[in-house]
């Protein structure tokens, strides 16, 4: 029998408005798998005063109050059937969600970001952005509800997971995250969109027909390759589709999401190599600080070792063959 895509989730929580709807997420996608759920909640320490009297105190008081929202959180996944276990650790919070997804084996880490503010601010500071860069496993950064909507909303919205928009290079980093969005999708029943950005090629006043057409054949060769990785797809029995977009990546994503009413966006944390991957990079990064749907960042997929994979690993080099100017 082959073992289920997640079976261990680690929660991340700050206790914040963006914790509460990550919390939702968490149990949906636990429940789907019947995965274990960890919750980690990390003090950050205080700055250390003259007398050092001050700091004390403040941990002090600072650790009770966090125990009591912790056991809150608890009791509430108990109640809720989840097998859990919560931990609260005082230290750098990047730092000890990176340590104990590794420890506690961890196939997804789940956290909060501050929606549409264009901060990941969720844990505190940079915390979540450092997350999604050096976590030892894909994360999913949920955004919070629209600040008009408050926190009961956010304890009330439901969680389901209807269409999943996956943007990729063709790079085997995109092609991973590829894989993971479509068993993602197989579990929860979801349909997918394949989706490649074209970026704009700057034209001058002296372009001729040649330039113009060889943008057409390059729009028509990754549409051909999308629709071939869309065979995998619906070979699964998925409801699947592909979509090419110009303009900017970021841009181009976030737009899609809002037509389809994506409930999830799925893509690598790095691209090709060069110039390609930090550009890849920074789209990752514009639509984590965007999206208002929760995005999934794939980086170091965990796979069974039975695991049966439908997307191919890599693009033969001839297949990736473009015009000069690479897509994004």
């Amino acid at each position: 029998m082959t073992r289920p895509l997640i079976t261990r989730i680690l929660l991340a929580t700050d206790f914040s408005e963006g914790a509460v709807c990550a919390q939702h997420y968490a149990v949906y996608l636990a429940s789907h798998w019947g995965a274990t759920l960890d919750v980690l909640h990390a003090i950050e320490a205080p700055h250390r005063s003259s007398d050092g009297v001050a700091s004390l105190a403040a941990v002090i008081q600072v650790r009770a109050e966090a125990a009591r929202r912790l056991t809150e959180v608890r009791d509430d996944l108990v109640r809720r059937g989840m097998p859990v276990k919560v931990r609260l650790v005082l230290g750098d919070p990047a730092e000890h969600i990176g340590v104990a997804a590794k420890d506690k084996g961890a196939e997804l880490i789940v956290l909060g970001v501050q929606g549409r503010t264009n901060l990941l601010c969720g844990l505190i500071g940079s915390t979540a952005e450092r997350v999604v860069k050096e976590g030892p496993c894909p994360v999913l950064a949920v955004p919070g509800m629209p600040e008009a909507a408050g926190e009961s909303s956010a304890a009330q919205r439901p969680v389901e997971i209807r269409h999943i928009l996956a943007p990729l290079d063709f790079s085997s980093p995109s092609l991973d995250a590829l894989e993971y969005a479509v068993q993602l999708a197989n579990g929860l029943g979801a349909g997918v969109t394949l989706m490649h950005v074209l970026e704009p090629v700057p034209y001058d006043l002296d372009c001729g027909l040649g330039v113009i057409e060889q943008e057409a054949q390059k729009r028509d060769h990754w549409n051909k390759q999308l629709a071939e990785l869309r065979t995998f797809a619906t070979s699964f029995g998925l409801a699947a589709d592909v979509e090419i977009a110009g303009g900017m990546a970021s841009d181009a994503i976030l737009a899609s999401a809002l037509r389809h009413r994506s409930d999830l966006i799925v893509m690598g944390t790095h691209g090709r190599s060069g110039l390609s991957a930090a550009r890849f990079g920074s789209v990752a990064d514009a639509v984590l600080r965007r999206a208002t749907c929760p995005v999934l960042t794939v980086k170091t997929p965990k796979f069974a070792p039975d695991h049966r994979r439908v997307v191919p690993r890599t693009i033969s080099e001839t297949d990736m063959k473009g015009a000069q100017h690479e897509p994004a």
